[in-house]
């Protein structure tokens, strides 16, 4: 049995970045950028507009002709006298031969005639060439996360491709004779099975999509038949229940069957203490705990790093703030502990119902609480670590 820090190394260690694919920049939103991205053009390509208004040159005169019009899209390069002035819109050309924009509002206009009544500061309103990015200049760098911010900001740049990580395709295991998918009849002795959905929906929070769920008795065959299978058609194998050391459980047997190299099993914590992590060459495996909360648990602080690493992002840790805990708390186990809690700006509350097998408080918890291992008690308004996860 093995402490937390110590699973969490040996995870970042033995989680391997997938292949490198270029996609289209339309279908990249949730990739990691596997490259940096430089930019082929200035931007904006031309002296624009930054505003709707008159073009001039500033020179102290404040009455021009005026004898064009520039929209967006047109492109002018006709002479313009310093005594002249030119209609312009937001996002058009400006002439070559003027600098300075005033905006409409400050301005009259009499038979052709503009009376300026409100003079700007010479080169005013004129959005420069490659004010905003230079031609080759870097545009994004390696392992950026992928936004709608990002996906617009290429476009923009006339870039239609990009280099990502590609995302991994996860398969889910759940093992158990006692198993009822939701909406059937619940015989005696049986109860609804809840976490297939519930590591689907946590896997599409960091963009994962290709999953498949797949259900196996209790039986050191067929788990075996159906470990295999999964390892041949998938990068990641999540496997919820079946891990401990009961007669039927037969998960971690069946994994050693397939040539699964045991990279630990069983972590000084609660819940979870029955946690396998496991490789196959480049593919990895999470043996997770049966009992729902227990499982979820486990995914936030063990699996989500290694599928984030496997996917190039840089910070793949839930994020660790410190907030005064509500109530004093005692850890006589001897173990981490993970407490399903709800956390503001200045304190953190833990939540009713802890045990391994209740979602109830899971469900409007926002984060968890960790007390160490080698920490007996805390008392309240004592500052402790929180890992958020919404």
């Amino acid at each position: 049995m093995i402490q937390v820090a110590d699973a969490l190394k040996i995870i970042a260690e033995n989680s391997c970045k997938m292949p490198i694919s270029k996609i289209k920049v339309s279908k990249s939103l949730g990739f990691v950028l596997a490259e940096a991205v430089y930019s082929p053009i200035n931007m904006p390509p031309f002296r624009q507009s930054a505003m709707d208004g008159y073009a001039f040159t500033h020179s102290g005169l404040n009455q021009f002709e005026v004898v064009k019009t520039a929209q967006a899209g047109d492109f002018l390069d006709e002479k313009i006298e310093e005594n002249q002035a030119v209609r312009i819109f937001t996002g058009a050309f400006v002439p070559d031969d003027v600098d300075t924009v005033v905006m409409q509002e400050y301005t009259r206009i009499t038979d052709n005639l503009l009376q300026i009544d409100k003079m700007p500061v010479a080169y005013a309103n004129v959005r420069a060439k490659g004010e905003q990015i230079k031609k080759g200049e870097l545009v994004l760098d390696a392992n950026i996360v992928i936004t709608a911010a990002a996906i617009g900001y290429l476009s923009s740049l006339g870039i239609t491709k990009i280099k990502v990580y590609e995302k991994p395709k996860v398969a889910i295991l759940v093992t158990g004779n006692e198993l009822v998918s939701a909406g059937k009849k619940l015989p005696k002795g049986k109860i609804y099975e809840s976490n297939s959905v519930m590591l689907e929906a946590a896997l599409k929070t960091i963009g994962i999509k290709k999953t498949a769920v797949f259900k196996v008795k209790d039986s050191l065959k067929k788990t075996k038949i159906v470990i295999e299978s999964c390892l041949e058609n998938y990068d990641v194998l999540l496997v919820s229940g079946g891990i401990s050391v009961g007669d039927y459980d037969y998960v971690r047997e069946a994994l050693l069957k397939n040539s699964v190299t045991e990279l630990f099993y069983k972590i000084n914590q609660k819940p979870g203490k029955p946690l396998f992590f496991g490789r196959k060459e480049n593919k990895i495996v999470f043996a997770l705990p049966g009992n729902p909360a227990s499982s979820l648990t486990c995914f936030y602080v063990y699996a989500l790093p290694a599928l984030k690493k496997m996917m190039g992002f840089e910070a793949i840790h839930l994020q660790e703030i410190k907030r005064k805990i509500n109530t004093d708390f005692s850890n006589t186990s001897g173990k981490t502990l993970f407490l399903k809690a709800l956390y503001d700006e200045e304190k953190v509350t833990v939540l009713e119902s802890q045990s391994s097998a209740m979602l109830n408080t899971f469900s409007i918890a926002n984060g968890l609480i960790v007390i160490p291992h080698d920490i007996a008690h805390v008392k309240a308004n004592e500052k402790v670590v929180v890992l958020p996860f919404n």
